[in-house]
């Protein structure tokens, strides 16, 4: 969010500012929002580990589109570690007894 309101640069090949507030606007709801389930996570709340679960298989999901149609596994490497991680975890008996989806 900082970067597309001009206050860090571009960490890619282009080393430029760029002010961009629509950019910053959604990069900061996008911020509120896993505020918001990491919240209801620490707070055992079933409907965040649903929440986490469907987005967790939606981006495996974009990860799989992304190499299907030409991408390369530099690309995407880490969402699909990260968010593999997550499921796998999300998954186990002793996580899904403790917000109740048994």
């Amino acid at each position: 969010m900082l970067r597309f309101l001009g206050f860090l640069p571009n960490l890619g090949p282009l080393d430029i500012r760029i002010f961009n507030f629509w950019y910053a606007l959604l990069y900061g709801l996008l911020a509120y929002i896993w505020a918001w389930v990491a919240l209801m996570l620490w707070q055992v709340d079933r409907q965040a580990w649903f929440f986490l679960a469907v987005i967790t298989i939606f981006n495996l999901s974009l990860s799989f589109v992304v190499l299907v149609t030409g991408g390369s596994w530099y690309d995407i490497n880490f969402a699909v570690i990260v968010n593999a991680l997550i499921l796998i975890y999300i998954m186990l008996p002793g996580t899904r007894g403790a917000f109740g989806t048994d």
